[in-house]
């Protein structure tokens, strides 16, 4: 069972401590700034800032001290920004965790920004965009979010767009987001693992205190109502990449609504043993790759089926996808069905929470995103806890409209 202590830092910052049972830590801190919270010209400020930082701090003030003190105490740095938030994070044997929170703390909380810098660091990023933009899956991933929320920031790239690298994006204005953005009462600071070697509280509270004390002065849209879409992107090859996007009917604040739908999405496609798994892959041999994912939003569920196959097969896969989830829709699954997908989605958990940043970061996505209980066992209860009855209503609820992208030799009219 995890223990776990949350208090509040004088700067706003939430601390939020989990001990497990391991001989590793992970310190990781987040924000509610990813890209849905960016203005239509800030479009991929919210990544760009995430490189930013690590080009140091005061205390590690170049990337080589950044670096080089991670690798010398051993530990594992690194960031990841998506459209719920920005987080930076470090797994380290537990007898350096004081080293690795001081490193931490000193870049992400107190960095330079230096000009010089940020001119550099675009290009690598244009480079990232460019190699992106080279990867017809990675393009039909953008597709969708565009064809399922249009011109909302939900439905932009997280990267941005390269014109915004070459000739929007000041260091005033990167300043200025993070300023609005990076705000402690909608962020938080999570140390998971073994806490035995952590400094007292005063001197956590020093460290962590290196993030601004900031007032909230931003936010982000409300989602906007499903518009479905279709949206190819024409290209002569062999191979296809197929996106579809429903909207559950799910309040995507309820824990027991976002382990059903979970659950749900593994019996459609999430195993091998799944409906999209066995028909559309085994039985039919349409695709290479087959399978669904559900995503919740702080204010919209998404449910996603996306396939990599044949292209002169794509449009009879999209066909029985289609058919299978308004099978679910009409006619429920089995309940021999839901026990084998319940079992293996709170498996997965299980599995997945044998490791800190894992549990860090569901930590920050519960806290940050959702506002609510961050205890790692409790996720694997609410799985464990979902009936046939809550699938079947699930299942039901699925939109029976949906958003369509597509990569490959297609013209909209065949997915009609």
């Amino acid at each position: 069972m995890a223990r776990i202590e949350s208090s509040s830092l004088p700067n706003g910052l939430p601390l939020h401590r989990v001990e497990l049972p391991t001989r590793s830590t992970t310190i990781l801190v987040a924000f509610d700034a990813g890209a849905r919270t960016e203005r239509p010209e800030e479009n991929g400020m919210a990544h760009f800032l995430e490189h930013l930082v690590f080009k140091g701090g005061q205390k590690y003030d170049d990337y080589r001290k950044v670096n080089q003190t991670a690798e010398t105490m051993g530990a594992v740095l690194n960031a990841y920004t998506s459209h719920d938030l920005v987080a930076f994070h470090i797994t380290c044997r537990a007898e350096v965790a004081a080293e690795a929170i001081d490193l931490l703390t000193d870049f992400v909380g107190r960095p330079k920004i230096d000009a010089e810098e940020l001119d550099r660091e675009r290009g690598v990023v244009i480079q990232e965009i460019a190699r992106s933009n080279d990867q017809p899956s990675v393009i039909a991933e953008h597709l969708i979010d565009r064809a399922a929320f249009g011109d909302h920031p939900l439905g932009r790239p997280v990267l941005g767009p390269e014109e915004h690298l070459r000739d929007t994006f000041t260091r005033d204005g990167i300043l200025a987001f993070r300023r609005r953005q990076w705000v402690g009462s909608r962020g938080g600071a999570f140390i998971v693992g073994n806490v035995d070697h952590l400094p007292e509280d005063n001197e956590l509270a020093e460290l962590f205190g290196r993030f601004p004390s900031i007032s909230a002065n931003g936010g982000s849209e409300p989602a906007p109502p499903f518009a479905p879409t279709t949206l190819v992107e024409q290209r002569e090859s062999a191979q296809s990449h197929l996106r579809m996007s429903y909207r559950p009917s799910i309040d995507p604040r309820a824990p027991a609504e976002r382990a059903a739908l979970a659950v749900y999405s593994t019996l459609l496609g999430g195993s091998m043993g799944s409906r999209l798994f066995d028909e559309i892959r085994e039985q039919r041999g349409l695709a290479y790759s087959v399978y669904a994912l559900d995503h919740s939003f702080a204010d919209v569920p998404i449910l996603q089926l996306s396939a990599g196959l044949e292209s002169g097969k794509c449009v009879e896969a999209f066909t029985r996808m289609r058919e299978i989830v308004d099978e679910l829709r009409t006619e429920g699954p089995s309940e021999e069905e839901v026990e084998r997908a319940r079992a293996y989605a709170a498996g997965r958990r299980v599995l997945a929470f044998e490791n800190t940043n894992a549990v860090a970061r569901h930590a920050a996505q519960q806290t940050v995103v959702f506002g609510q209980d961050i205890d790692p066992d409790k996720a694997i209860e609410a799985l464990d806890a979902v009936t046939y009855e809550q699938v079947v209503e699930v299942g039901r609820g699925i939109s029976e409209q949906l958003s369509v992208a597509c990569v490959g030799p297609h013209d909209q009219a065949e997915f009609s």
